[in-house]
């Protein structure tokens, strides 16, 4: 049977989630058939006065690098073309593999998006608009440190936690700097931004995130539950005992390497 709005809105009351602040990384695949599709979990959370949060990012307004910085995560293979395209919040474009929630989020009416060129979020609801409202091109994690004073919480919908973004708000509260990427702003001007690293090897951190989790299965989608606060705190400190616990298969990966590392060492003049 087709898992309907009433399945989901059920799944939202019945684990306490009525009216939260909610970070959604989903794959609708994985609830099998939905009755009406994205719109329709969509609805399911915002009928039960949720305010939704999801990644929706947008990689092709990056420019080439205008300086060298040590540390920073790029080699000789990354090649960006110049180019004169300039991101607003208006800009309806999102990557691919962000999913359909969070297109179907981009096409909503009343939706806030954030103002970041290639880290974007969107958001629906009663808070939507405060918790975009504070990012900027350098504080990119902005909306995850609102949603800790919160005490919101994330679901992790037929997904694992290579997906989880906030692990990348984690390594910055561990202590590591973010990468320096360049983009240009609405005059046209070249400008620094921050974003994070490889995220293929966040599924290390379940070892210290399993004690946080409620698991509860809608449809044929299971739903892994985490408080915001508390997981972000986890892993920041897992990150802060073992650098390495971050670090993909990848033995070259260099943003990996570099992120373990601490990232970029940026040189204040």
């Amino acid at each position: 049977m087709p898992v309907t709005k009433e399945d989901i809105k059920k799944a939202i009351s019945e684990n306490g989630l009525s009216k939260e602040v909610i970070c959604i990384h989903s794959s609708l695949k994985s609830y099998g058939e939905v009755d009406g599709g994205a719109d329709t979990v969509i609805n399911a959370f915002l009928e039960e006065g949720c305010t939704i949060l999801a990644p929706s990012f947008s990689y092709d307004y990056q420019i080439p690098r205008e300086e060298e910085i040590e540390q920073n995560g790029r080699n000789n293979k990354y090649i960006i073309e110049p180019h004169s395209r300039i991101y607003t919040s208006e800009t309806k474009e999102i990557a691919p593999d962000m999913g359909a929630i969070p297109r179907a989020m981009e096409n909503t009416a009343g939706r806030f998006r954030g103002i970041h060129p290639t880290n974007s979020f969107v958001a629906l609801g009663p808070e939507a608009e405060e918790l975009i409202s504070c990012q900027t091109f350098k504080d990119v994690y902005a909306p995850f440190q609102k949603m800790m004073d919160k005490r919101g919480k994330i679901i992790m919908m037929g997904v694992d936690l290579t997906k989880m973004t906030a692990i990348h708000y984690a390594e910055q509260l561990s202590g590591r700097n973010l990468f320096i990427r360049w983009v240009l702003d609405e005059n046209g001007n070249s400008t620094r931004m921050c974003e994070g690293s490889c995220s293929e090897g966040f599924n290390n951190l379940a070892s210290a995130t399993e004690k946080l989790e409620k698991q509860v299965v809608v449809g044929n989608s299971l739903w892994r539950i985490f408080p915001i606060f508390e997981t972000v705190n986890v892993c920041a400190e897992a990150i802060k005992q073992n650098s390495g616990i971050t670090h993909c298969t990848e033995a070259d990966c260099i943003l990996c390497n570099d992120m373990q590392n601490g990232g970029p060492i940026l040189v204040h003049h």
